[in-house]
């Protein structure tokens, strides 16, 4: 089926309905991989007690380590097509190959008595562009339909969850965000659940522009270090581009203070909140080997640190929209309000 089309069809059934209420999204992002970004988000999942779970990291979904989600649903991703010659049609008179600007298109063998000569195409070259079918003089070429990946609901123990996988060398990742937070979406307005949490992809590209678009609030993870400093402000242009409200946490402040201040210094100059410093604790592997989120291993210590950055985020996300017109603007640090 068209998953774009049949978002809402089929998720009605097995979900309880609730009261119609718009969800805030709060998205987790990072300028690069591994900063420790859906550890985090992880935990927030245990913290925010009813939300529902997006996985928007479709290229390299790992959020299902932690949740163990129960899946559902699942259901093909159609993101994209792919040209395919009709050889009984083809004349090769070899138009497509000259026009095709990937080299997706060549000659079969010069062929004989026992079959035509006719033109192939490369799938793992094509680019679904269309230009060989809109020019082909025997109408031999047409555009069909490709699967690029999966997508799933899910339960988990934090609640409903929605995530995805996109196929090994496949494209429309943005495509497959989108409809993965649609239908985070649709199960919050069904359950009467008022936050969607969304584990986002890391960097400045298309599924993180998919990611952020119009969600209540992003936090921005980064790391003390100078390229933690470069791809922090990276995704801080592109949140603000988007008007979408920002705030910042330092991932293992302290193995570099000196590095943490500057960052949060560059924060505020760019009007970002500071939701929390997040210290290097041993405590998170250890966590990810027994499958759990770091606040449920340990109670202390980086446990604490995260129900506390939890908490100023929260706080944040209830200011509303009043908050949100003054968030491109420089402000005090939330980290400063101890809890």
């Amino acid at each position: 089926m068209n998953s774009l089309v049949n978002i809402r069809s089929g998720i009605r059934s097995g979900i309880r309905s609730g009261p119609e209420r718009p969800a805030k999204e709060l998205v987790v992002i990072s300028g690069k991989g591994g900063t420790g970004k859906t550890s985090l988000a992880a935990s927030f999942a245990a913290l925010a007690g009813k939300a529902v779970l997006a996985d928007c990291d479709v290229d390299a979904a790992d959020l299902h380590l932690v949740a163990a989600p129960r899946i559902l649903r699942r259901e093909p991703f159609t993101g994209g097509k792919q040209a395919v010659i009709d050889p009984s049609l083809c004349t090769d008179c070899g138009q497509c190959e000259d026009l095709c600007r990937f080299q997706a298109i060549h000659s079969n063998d010069p062929g004989g008595s026992a079959w035509p000569a006719t033109r192939r195409i490369d799938p793992l070259a094509c680019e679904g562009c269309g230009v060989c079918a809109w020019f082909c003089p025997a109408r031999a070429i047409q555009m069909t339909p490709v699967v690029n990946g999966e997508w799933f609901v899910s339960e988990t123990r934090f609640g409903p969850m929605v995530h995805a996988r996109l196929g090994a060398a496949q494209e429309n990742s943005g495509k497959l965000v989108s409809l993965v937070r649609t239908m985070a979406k649709e199960i919050a307005s069904e359950r009467g659940l008022d936050l969607v949490l969304i584990d986002g992809s890391p960097g400045v590209g298309c599924p993180v522009i998919a990611s952020i678009t119009g969600a209540s609030l992003a936090l921005v993870v980064t790391e003390p270090t100078p390229s933690g400093l470069h791809d922090m402000e990276r995704v801080a242009a592109l949140a603000a581009h988007f008007r979408v409200p920002a705030a910042v946490c330092v991932n293992k402040w302290d193995l570099n203070e000196a590095m943490s201040n500057l960052i949060e210094a560059k924060a505020r100059e760019r009007g970002m909140s500071l939701a929390g410093r997040v210290r290097y604790d041993p405590a998170a592997t250890r966590a990810q080997i027994a499958g759990k989120a770091i606040v449920e291993y340990a109670r202390d210590g980086l446990a604490g640190d995260l129900r506390r950055t939890w908490q100023g985020l929260r706080q944040m996300l209830a200011e509303g929209d009043s908050a949100m017109e003054v968030s491109f603007a420089p402000k005090n640090s939330l980290w400063d309000v101890k809890a």
